[in-house]
């Protein structure tokens, strides 16, 4: 049989048509021709998965995380209802680790060195919260400051924060705790019939109570500040840390906006009440008062100076302020409401719940109370009472340690940050300084899960100033640190002495629900009952 002994393609033979000849276009048009909507979404889907993937993995680099993530959204449906338990397994996984969530890539720092770090590191990182603040707070709110702007405004309100000035407002804070114990008892007796009723948000609304006439004394109602505590929950629901980075109508975020925009409104009107009130000579009852007046002195000043009369340098205020508007002043006001509302309801269900467990500790509370007032429980509060209870604060040092109130710290990175030698944060990530590790170290805190007053009286409590982070370190420290724990000291010894509580268990009460910060999950039911 013969064999041909050449052979030439089809493609070649103009005979043939050509697999590639698909019309004018040639291959490119053959392609394009095969391509529609449907697989130019899945293709477009795959690639940004592929990149979401990527981008993780990259920044991830050797810390702790998961080893891939949910395409887009990462943890975001298993963090809307958060759970201790697997907080503080993160924490333990290692001194570093990540989550990513949407857009945001997020490193915890869990461990007190770290943590102090991070919030040591003012050149590298600023306080951040989530995307949703500086909607709610305002842009131009001061905390979004960073740097020296930041020094310099601080400046300014370090003066509300004296020994002096902390004095002035204790009047306006026994006056409400008054009033919010004799609702308690009629509440538990009148209208519950002696049955526990859970208590969290009663305490919410007194903490509520209590700042609002700090900080702007009685320029408001009694109905707007009830208001205030009723959707301030909406504006702690919108600045939850995982939550959605915009805005969409009837969603958290959005009641967030319309409660916080109520507050902002509420305060700017107590600003033009104190700067009429200031600038006719009245005395100082709140934290708005001595801001405004402290503005009036420093204008009065510049007048002076500006006509060329020689002022005695000790009429020269400490530092020189310009007047700030109704609305500047609403927002720092708020911000201060922003740092206090949810940390202090936090401590103060603790407290009660922790006195009506640990009744041996209850009475060493009262009894010192009664005995540095004389044994006369009406005697009003004063600093010189509040600074010569040694167990009352030790109770209150070790409920903040014990049950934190605020957990993490969001920061965000401004630029690489090189937080150790191996790893560096990128740019614009979330850096997160935890504090509940270094508040339960059993090398510095022994039995970190029993609560023992006496730690900060007879051990060693005291003297581990780096592990206590309960109101941070660094540029950023809690302004209010000292106010906060006089309030709860006040609160704690006037209700020692005034009532009577029991604390209803039930298996949620040790446990912790995660909302901003912690609280029992039962919302600690309680009984009061006033004492004779």
């Amino acid at each position: 049989m013969a064999v041909r002994g050449s052979f030439v393609s089809p493609v070649a033979n103009a005979d043939y048509p050509s697999a590639l000849d698909t019309g004018s276009g040639g291959f490119l048009g053959y392609l394009y021709s095969g391509l529609n909507g449907y697989s130019i979404v899945i293709t477009t889907l795959l690639l940004l998965v592929a990149y979401d993937q990527f981008t993780y993995l990259w920044n991830k680099g050797s810390i702790v995380g998961p080893a891939w993530k949910m395409p887009f959204i990462g943890p975001f449906l298993s963090s809307v209802n958060p759970k201790m338990d697997e907080y503080i397994a993160k924490w333990a996984s290692g001194d570093l680790s990540c989550v990513s969530v949407f857009h945001k890539f997020v490193v915890m720092a869990s461990s007190r060195d770290m943590a102090r770090k991070v919030f040591n590191s003012p050149a590298f990182v600023k306080p951040c919260v989530v995307d949703v603040a500086q909607k709610l707070l305002r842009p131009t709110n001061w905390v979004f400051l960073d740097g020296r702007a930041h020094v310099d405004y601080r400046k300014g309100l370090n003066g509300l924060f004296t020994r002096q000035a902390l004095e002035t407002y204790l009047p306006g804070q026994e006056e409400v705790y008054e009033k919010y114990f004799a609702k308690f008892v009629e509440i538990s007796q009148v209208e519950n019939n002696g049955k526990p009723v859970p208590f969290m948000p009663l305490f919410r609304e007194l903490m509520c109570s209590v700042s609002c006439r700090t900080f702007v004394g009685h320029y408001m109602s009694d109905a707007a500040v009830k208001k205030i505590a009723d959707d301030y929950y909406k504006i702690t629901a919108a600045l939850e840390l995982v939550n959605f980075p915009f805005i969409i109508p009837y969603t958290r975020t959005w009641y967030g906006k319309k409660a916080s925009d109520m507050v902002l409104n509420e305060f700017s009107i107590c600003a033009a009440k104190s700067k009429a009130r200031m600038k006719a000579g009245g005395d100082v009852t709140c934290i708005m008062d001595g801001w405004v007046k402290s503005m009036l002195e420093s204008e009065k000043y510049r007048e002076k100076v500006a006509k060329g009369v020689k002022v005695d340098d000790s009429e020269k205020p400490a530092t020189l302020l310009r007047i700030f508007s109704d609305f500047e002043i609403s927002m720092t006001v708020f911000t201060f409401l922003f740092a206090s509302q949810d940390a202090t309801s936090s401590a103060c269900t603790w407290l009660f719940q922790l006195m009506a467990d640990r009744p041996e500790i209850l009475d060493r509370v009262r009894e010192e109370n009664l005995a540095v007032r004389n044994g006369d429980k009406h005697q009003e509060f004063s600093m010189n009472i509040l600074e010569n209870m040694p167990y009352t604060r030790a109770v209150v040092k070790e409920t903040l340690r014990y049950r934190p109130p605020v957990i993490m710290v969001p920061y965000v990175a401004k630029k690489s940050f090189p937080i150790t030698d191996s790893y560096t944060a990128p740019k614009g990530s979330m850096v997160i300084p935890t504090v509940w590790p270094a508040l339960h170290d059993p090398e510095v805190y022994p039995e970190p899960e029993v609560f023992d007053p006496e730690r900060w009286i007879t051990g060693d409590a005291e003297k581990a100033v780096k592990n206590w982070l309960v109101f941070g370190t660094g540029p950023h420290y809690c302004l209010g640190q000292t106010y906060a724990q006089n309030n709860l000291m006040a609160m704690i010894g006037k209700a020692s002495m005034h009532l009577d509580w029991k604390h209803h268990v039930t298996p949620l009460s040790e446990e912790i629900k995660v909302f901003a910060t912690l609280f029992p999950m039962d919302d600690c039911p309680l009984v009061f009952s006033k004492r004779d």
